[in-house]
């Protein structure tokens, strides 16, 4: 039996493995991961396609991290089955693993719609690193590509194949692209520069089926939109987005919602057994609510939390929010908290626009207090505007000077700076 069993080798299992150690030298940690080398930076994926780097670059562990940590690494197997009653789970070649404590770190997996031709050879997504290693070894003989989504993955895709001197579609079901984080006018900018480089942008509108070469069926051919367009093309991305990961839990009364249940100590509600990351709905402190948060730092953090927490330190999770640091097609982009709400009726909403620069800031108030932010080319201060957001802090008496070029530490009253930045 192993003291501490953790499913899930990525940011998450990194954090929880580390946290434990810190707390308990000698309990042995047994790391189940379907992936033989998990401790790489995902966000990373589209620099590998891209060119830009190779996948020494992109581990963000030395390769004696399991040796180091005194770790089990049971890597290129599934963990299909968990009997909780036993403190069991099984593996994919029905090996027994037995545990005391056990962390569910089995993140996301990509969403695919069913869709007409979904089978053929030519169809890939885009969330591990052997999806970007068998998509890369495709693209030199390779021309039109079709991304289907125009989230963060879907632009990050785009970016990374455009630059490997491909002709790329994207297809965006929603009016605008990266709808989750932007509002019209920030995506319409961040759009301009996508198609400045010379991707064609369809948005309204999917793919309903993927037609095959007239020799040969099975290979893509090109794709039909839902209003009856035909595209040709070579390959076909689906990168809609990702949901929990929570199969492992089907048969179990693991409460779940879209994802894993748990409190702010990272627990579900069976003692002994803890999620956290992509497939756990985490404590979000601007909401004041769980929800699914599926950021990389954060599955960090939350992972942490939980080993800290296995191991018999009590931590409370601090909690996060919706936040991205980006920069696509030489556009920076930083947005967090609530930046796109449906009724903004309850908002005030403070903004600056200056075409010629590209460059653009939103900052929503509720109650004067910061509770989302969208900066486009001029992100340099938004670190200070975070910690406001944070700590919710009222900013009525300098909120004229929120968005004035002239806005920095120096614009807080002195005993705003000290109590945040330390800064007198």
């Amino acid at each position: 039996m192993s003291k501490y069993v953790i499913v899930g080798g990525s940011a998450t299992g990194m954090g929880a493995i580390e946290a434990i150690r810190e707390v308990d030298l000698l309990g042995c940690i047994t790391l189940i991961s379907e992936e033989v080398c998990p401790y790489y930076s995902r966000p990373m994926i589209s620099d590998l396609v891209s060119g830009k780097a190779d996948f020494n670059k992109m581990k963000c562990r030395e390769d004696n991290f399991w040796k180091k940590n005194n770790v089990l690494a049971i890597v290129g197997q599934k963990a299909v089955n968990l009997n909780l009653s036993e403190k069991k789970i099984t593996l994919d070649n029905n090996e027994l693993i037995k545990y005391e404590k056990l962390l569910i770190a089995t993140g996301g997996t990509p969403f695919i719609p069913k869709i007409k031709g979904g089978n053929k050879k030519g169809v890939y997504s885009f969330t591990t690193i052997s999806d970007a290693t068998l998509l890369e070894s495709k693209i030199e003989k390779s021309k039109n590509v079709v991304v289907v989504g125009g989230g963060l993955i879907g632009v990050s895709v785009t970016e990374a194949l455009v630059n490997r001197g491909l002709k790329v579609t994207m297809v965006e079901l929603k009016d605008h692209i990266l709808s989750l984080i932007l509002d019209e006018k920030s995506s319409e900018m961040i759009q301009k520069a996508i198609e400045e480089a010379g991707v064609t942008i369809l948005t309204g509108k999917t793919i309903k089926e993927i037609i095959g070469k007239p020799n040969n069926e099975k290979l893509v051919a090109g794709a039909i939109l839902t209003d009856g367009n035909k595209i040709d093309c070579d390959l076909i991305i689906i990168a809609i987005g990702v949901i929990p990961r929570i199969d492992i839990t089907k048969k179990t009364n693991l409460k779940t919602n879209r994802g894993i249940l748990v409190n702010r100590r990272m627990e579900t509600n069976i003692a002994d057994v803890y999620s956290a990351g992509d497939v756990a709905e985490a404590y979000d402190f601007l909401l004041e609510e769980n929800r699914l948060l599926p950021l990389w730092p954060l599955a960090y953090q939350e992972g942490k939390v939980a080993g800290y927490n296995m191991a018999g330190k009590d931590v409370i999770y601090s909690g996060g929010t919706a936040m991205s640091s980006l920069k696509y097609f030489n556009m920076p982009i930083i947005t967090f908290g609530i930046t796109n709400p449906k009724e903004i009726k309850d908002f005030e909403i403070l903004t600056k626009f200056i075409p010629k620069k590209k460059i653009y800031k939103k900052i929503l108030l509720k109650n004067n207090k910061i509770v989302g932010l969208t900066f486009i080319n001029e992100i340099e201060k938004a670190g200070i505007f975070f910690q406001l957001l944070k700590q919710g802090i009222n900013i009525k008496k300098f909120k004229r000077t929120l968005i004035s070029d002239e806005f920095g530490i120096a614009s807080l009253p002195k005993s705003l700076r000290k109590k945040i930045f330390e800064v007198d």
